[in-house]
């Protein structure tokens, strides 16, 4: 195992816990420092271990500091989302992506178009010609009452302009 240091005479953190004296040939000290007893808590709590032990004998010698930095992640991830567990941290990154790439997508053919436009629209002027939108509605910001704040305009004040919005593209938006 890579970074593997001879033990002292202190236990490793699973022998600490399980309060079992190490033994020289004891298969989680080279994974199980003393001063990972936190490690070993919470792989012990999700897994147990006896089958720590189990899953580590069967693993090849060069693939165990992997799986126990698998375990260790697992059992990390389920004792933060019981039902879930990393699954649900997977799914999350997953569904991150996704809106990632469909925001790329969007900048990509905004891209486009701007680019189609300059070569046939030189003026950046005329690029945004269609698009008129109502500025932001100045809003009274000394008053405490959250009601009075954006009740400050009236609606009629609000919607009686006759502005349009050809391209709903290129209205910015926030997620």
């Amino acid at each position: 195992m890579k970074g593997y240091e001879p033990r002292s005479s202190s236990s490793c953190a699973a022998c600490k816990l399980l309060k079992r004296r190490c033994v020289p040939n004891c298969i989680f000290a080279p994974y199980f420092r003393s001063d990972e007893c936190k490690k070993f808590a919470k792989v012990h709590k999700v897994f147990g271990a006896s089958n720590v032990s189990k899953i580590l004998i069967e693993v090849s010698e060069e693939q165990r500091e992997d799986t126990v930095n698998s375990l260790a992640y697992e059992a990390e991830a389920r004792l933060r989302d019981p039902v879930y567990g990393c699954i649900g941290a997977i799914a999350l990154l997953q569904r991150k992506m996704v809106e990632l790439q469909h925001d790329l997508a969007i900048a990509k053919d905004r891209l486009a178009r701007c680019h189609a436009a300059a070569t046939v629209l030189p003026s950046p002027d005329i690029l945004h010609a269609h698009v008129s939108l109502p500025p932001f509605p100045d809003f009274c910001t000394s008053s405490n009452d959250f009601n009075d704040i954006f009740c400050h305009s009236s609606s009629s004040q609000l919607f009686s302009r006759h502005e349009t919005v050809d391209d709903f593209n290129q209205i910015p938006y926030i997620f």
